[in-house]
């Protein structure tokens, strides 16, 4: 058997779990709870937090390679436009800018590429920090029962989340835990902001439903996991975002296609097309009751006004609540700084010079992320946006392919999780949440990671023991051992 074959069937020999690889997983774990419960980790003490947990891994990461003597390093091409990300706001601050050029904007002082270097800064830690962990997902969630540790626990933490939400909200409508009263904000559960507490259900919600849609829960199960999926579509839409049920719908669409139409155009004959396009409207249909349940069950739970609070957010003046002036804003900074942008996070300097109002109102954000990017790194920016999100689909697409029903079904979650915060983006800034971003980014490394993660299915141990006996001539056909014994000597 060839070294390559060996690793396959016993990956073990060559990652071995360390001690430090255990605590690191562990803090990957808690991490994703803590950055939530901390206010979505928008403070700085927060950050400060997230940051240190990112040195932790570093350095058992090193422990990891020092004691089992390999470097766990992923090949993952979505690692490359991070970095290309933080190589781009480091070369921001580059002082290449005379101070003329700078004007007002930044004032004499400034003259890096950047026009508020400070927030630059800022937010180039916090990508660093997220690349560390996304990183680490990758190369650490090298078996199934770490992989099916990280589902489970983002399942599982996403219902309670929307249990304390919907609790909170009943009682404590505009207190983040019962005790913290913010002016001008509109919390939901530990989330200053609603639309960040609906993007975060819309990635937590779309596990369970991604395995659902795709056959992968028992059926002893599935009203578990349709509870868990109803309670949390039910406090996304409690939080009345427009983008949040549009994203929602979309992550929906999306399921019905992927797990839907696309088995129909794989089938040959007449009887499986037939069967294929049974599947795809059993598929509609569920989609179909499942928002018309959410809507019931949010109508019963918050009332008549629930859903008229949403539809009363819209203007007949401005639609768009003012979003249309910060995305003609964004343009306008794009088109005077096309190529590398006016700096990582300095969109909320930029406004004040571009904005034609009062100038009494300061926006830190586009309410588009896509916008932001063009905005704050040019053109190099969003080509490294584009790269992500198509590496991101062709290889999770690609994961789905596979004989392990668990894996598919996440693989599929995990895609809509993904496609419905993209499309969330495109009216909020959701992703500008650590949080949220690294729940995003530990959905990427759930669809994209390795095989090691599956679990071979019955017919391929069957092919493989067929094929052993032919791979070792040392033993004859009267002695020849068992599979469980070809297996054990393999590493000798």
């Amino acid at each position: 058997m060839t070294n390559d074959a060996l690793q396959q069937v016993t990956p073990q020999l060559t990652l071995p779990k360390t001690l430090a690889s255990r605590y690191l997983m562990l803090i990957l774990c808690v991490a994703i709870v803590l950055t939530t419960l901390a206010y979505g980790t928008v403070h700085y003490w927060s950050q400060a937090i997230f940051t240190a947990g990112a040195v932790g891994l570093l350095a058992l990461w090193a422990t990891d390679a020092w004691a089992g003597g390999v470097l766990r390093l992923s090949r993952n091409p979505l690692q490359i436009p991070l970095a290309g990300l933080f190589i781009v706001g480091l070369a921001q601050l580059l002082p290449l800018r005379s101070s003329a050029d700078a004007g007002a904007v930044a004032g004499p002082t400034v003259t890096s590429l950047s026009f508020d270097p400070y927030s630059t800064r800022l937010l180039l830690v916090q990508i660093i920090t997220l690349l560390v962990f996304f990183a680490a997902t990758l190369a650490f969630t090298d078996s199934p029962k770490r992989y099916r540790l990280l589902v489970r626990l983002i399942i599982v933490f996403g219902f309670l989340l929307a249990l304390f939400g919907l609790i909170q909200s009943f009682t404590s409508p505009n207190k983040i835990y019962w005790l913290r009263e913010l002016p001008q904000s509109a919390p939901f559960g530990p989330f200053i902001n609603r639309h960040h507490f609906a993007g975060y259900m819309e990635m937590t919600l779309a596990l369970p439903l991604g395995m659902l849609f795709s056959g992968a829960v028992e059926t002893e199960r599935r009203p578990l996991y349709l509870f868990a999926v109803a309670l949390m579509g039910v406090a996304l839409l409690l939080t009345n975002s427009r983008g949040g049920i549009l994203s929602l719908l979309a992550l929906i669409f999306f399921l019905v296609v992927v797990t839907g139409f696309q088995k129909q155009s794989k089938a040959t004959d007449e009887e499986a097309q037939a069967s294929s396009a049974r599947g795809a409207l059993l598929r509609v249909g569920l989609g179909l009751g499942l928002v018309v349940a959410l809507v019931l069950g949010a109508l019963a739970l918050g009332g008549e006004g629930a859903l008229s609070r949403f539809t009363g957010t819209v203007s007949a003046e401005d639609p768009t609540t003012g979003r249309a002036h910060f995305w003609s804003i964004a343009l306008q900074v794009f088109r005077d700084h096309p190529v590398i942008g006016a700096g990582l996070g300095s969109f909320g300097l930029m406004y004040t010079q571009y904005d034609t109002r009062t100038g009494l109102l300061r926006v830190e954000q586009v309410h588009n992320d896509y916008l932001q990017v063009l905005s704050d790194t040019g053109l190099i920016g969003a080509v490294l946006g584009l790269l992500f999100i198509f590496w991101l689909f062709r290889q999770g697409l690609a994961r789905r392919e596979t004989s392990d029903p668990f894996r598919r079904g996440v693989t599929t979650g995990a895609l809509a999780g993904c496609f419905g915060v993209l499309v969330h983006s495109l009216f909020d800034f959701t992703l500008h949440t650590p949080s949220n971003s690294l729940l995003f980014l530990t959905l990427a490394a759930l669809a994209t990671v390795d095989t090691r993660v599956e679990k071979a299915g019955p017919k391929t141990r069957r092919r493989r023991r067929r094929k052993e006996p032919a791979t070792i001539p040392t033993f004859s056909n009267e002695d020849e051992p068992g599979p469980a014994r070809v297996e054990a000597q393999l590493p000798g």
